[in-house]
């Protein structure tokens, strides 16, 4: 059991990645990111321009056109898109003044003439872009690319056993390390096949097996205009705890468990007469205190392999 430490707290990590534009599930799935909606019209703006800070008649207002993409060369999106146009100019909290907002697909707004910050999200994805609208000449359609993809992510135990939604979760962060030595936090708590849009990149993907030990951390790549499907395999197992009288028994209650890796570690303790965790594969002793007496067994975890473990009062 040599560096059996370290693989309770990171796991082998064994990942498929890169399915894009998959067959069935994956380019349904994909279809999230060309849906097609109307356009959304906003009212009439006052800017907050240093360059402009006279009021403007209603005359002057223009006609502002914004539609976005996934990559430079694709077809304008129509859904999923969340619009914001902000002033230049700070306020009192040192923040940008949000002006107006649209959600959808390509949006209209009607703006005096004047600075502008717009931002447009899909997603974790974004892009920002800085508008000066003219008083007089034409208004040029302003396009912005957000260099954005998808992941779904997917976990099994051992080579295929699949794992239950409800036992599995993500928690998606930046590849670069802060000077703290920590990754930022991009979304955390993702479910399994959920698509998760995120500007172009490589993120590091922490995948948790249950709430004890089993945890995977690997980097995917995210691939502007495409769906990345990535399956993260996990060295665990569920476990089921018992105290019995004799094998195959019932489980007996007001038992009080603690699970040791085989350095003497508690991993994981309990007050139920059957138990159920998720552990890292590995070796472990089972300790059950029941009317003031301990009972113990040693006993291993497989991959892929759920298991109950019985301690028999007669240990």
């Amino acid at each position: 059991m040599n560096g059996h430490k370290n693989t309770v707290r990171f796991v082998v990590v064994v990942v498929s990645t890169v399915i894009a534009f998959a067959p069935a599930r994956g380019e349904d799935a994909f279809k999230a990111f060309k849906q097609l909606d109307s356009s959304v019209k906003m009212p009439k703006l006052n800017a907050f321009s240093p360059n402009l800070g006279a009021t403007f008649e209603q005359s002057t207002v223009r006609n502002v056109s914004l539609e976005a993409k996934l990559t430079n060369d694709g077809e304008p999106m129509q859904q999923g898109l969340s619009w914001r146009v902000f002033s230049p100019i700070p306020g009192d909290d040192g923040k940008l003044p949000l002006l107006a907002s649209a959600e959808g697909g390509s949006a209209d707004f009607q703006l005096e003439p004047g600075d502008y910050f717009v931002n447009v999200s899909f997603g974790r994805a974004g892009a920002t872009k800085k508008l000066m609208v003219p008083r007089e000449g034409e208004v040029e359609k302003q396009v912005l690319v957000l260099d954005a993809g998808g992941v779904v992510l997917n976990a099994v135990s051992g080579s295929d056993t699949g794992i239950p939604a409800k036992d599995l979760k993500f928690d998606v962060y930046s590849s670069e390390v802060q000077d703290d030595g920590e990754r930022g936090l991009v979304i955390a708590d993702v479910a399994p096949n959920t698509i998760v849009r995120l500007n172009t990149g490589t993120y590091h993907i922490v995948s948790e097996y249950g709430s004890v030990n089993a945890v995977v951390r690997a980097n995917i790549k995210v691939e502007a205009g495409k769906l990345t499907e990535a399956t993260i395999q996990h060295r665990a197992s569920q476990i089921n705890l018992k105290l019995v009288s004799e094998p195959g028994g019932e489980a007996i209650a007001d038992t009080a468990w603690s699970v040791l890796t085989s350095s003497g570690d508690i991993v994981a303790e309990s007050v139920s007469a059957f138990p159920v965790m998720v552990l890292a594969e590995g070796e472990y002793s089972a300790v059950a205190r029941n009317k003031d007496k301990i009972y113990q067994k040693d006993f291993v975890v497989t991959a892929g392999r759920n298991t109950d473990v019985e301690v028999l009062l007669t240990q």
